[in-house]
């Protein structure tokens, strides 16, 4: 019997799982059978739902829990108050709590995510939510992009059974496929400019594909302990809180993936070479990763560079405490 040839994958520039040589490519990978039905969802509809794979994440999530807890605002020992009257969410808590590092930076999740899209995943920010964030759709292509595209990705922690009165996640299946949200796009210039919100530019785009597809948002009601990936480019957001009383415990991870240029497209004129860069640090190590494109380094232009340093100072002090 002759061997299989071994198949050259000839779209470096594109994670695995949005390949259209997915169905030919996925043969070649070594998955376990959890694996390729992960894979496979995630190709065809833009997330995947799997069981957090931390043998002590219900321990975690009770420490995050009364750690993070009273920096919200919120009167959570009173089961009648009103949860969505104070902060909203906490970035980057993995910076002085450790339970949300482990989170992030979870081995078998870094490996998992490498696998599914070809290059080596690093988590680069974290977001603690006490209730839901009501937020309209949006991709975070918007807010975090790459070159080549799409080598960015989100893991949704569920930090208790969520059910569909407590503003559940939502999002449109399929909708990673859609064409991804640029300035030019749409027709605007970014770069150097400021907005109150860095999604709003992009909403009368999104509903209008929404429309034009007729796509129905689907929910999220998770149990404790269950996680959503999802695609760069997949429309999501927050349904809304039909009961201020319950809570919503969630973290969100996002990460990159190596040897990529990072930046944030809000904010960018791609056709004019002009990206706002982002310098990251990754949730792993601490350590820097640097913008990179087929191995070299990619050097941010003098003026932005210096804007940004004192931010990366600040960041690196707080990590050593």
């Amino acid at each position: 019997m002759r061997e299989r040839p071994t198949l050259t994958n000839p779209f470096p520039g594109l994670p695995l799982i949005e390949s259209p040589l997915f169905a030919a490519l996925k043969t070649t990978q070594g998955f376990t059978v959890e694996e390729e039905r992960i894979a496979a969802d995630l190709h065809e509809n833009g997330y995947a739902v799997l069981d957090f794979p931390d043998a002590e994440i219900n321990a975690r999530i009770d420490r995050i829990k009364a750690a993070l807890g009273p920096g919200y605002g919120i009167d959570f020992a009173n089961p009648e108050s009103d949860k969505t009257i104070g902060e909203r969410r906490l970035q980057d808590a993995w910076a002085f709590n450790e339970d949300v590092r482990a989170i992030a930076a979870n081995q078998t999740m870094l490996d998992l995510l490498s696998k599914l899209w070809g290059r080596r995943a690093f988590p680069f920010q974290t977001l603690n939510f006490p209730v839901g964030t009501q937020q309209d759709a949006h991709s975070d292509s918007v807010h975090f992009s790459s070159l080549p595209e799409r080598f960015m990705c989100g893991v949704w922690l569920a930090m208790e059974d969520i059910g569909p009165d407590a503003g559940p996640l939502f999002y449109y299946p399929g909708s990673h496929r859609w064409p991804i949200m640029t300035n030019g796009l749409i027709g605007r210039r970014g770069y150097g400019g400021s907005l109150g919100s860095a999604q709003d530019p992009y909403g009368p785009a999104w509903s209008a594909l929404v429309e034009a597809h007729g796509t129905q948002a689907e929910t999220f009601h998770p149990r404790k302990g269950q996680a959503l990936i999802w695609c760069a480019n997949l429309l999501h957001g927050g349904s809304r809180q039909n009961n201020p009383q319950l809570t919503r415990w969630s973290q969100v991870t996002h990460y990159y993936f190596e040897d990529c240029i990072y930046y944030t497209p809000a904010f960018s004129d791609e056709a004019l070479g002009k990206l706002q860069l982002r310098n990251l640090v990754s949730v792993q190590d601490g350590r820097p990763r640097p913008n990179s494109y087929l191995g070299e380094a990619v050097q941010e232009p003098a003026e932005d560079r210096a804007s940004r340093s004192s931010l990366l100072r600040r960041l690196m002090k707080r990590l050593r405490g």
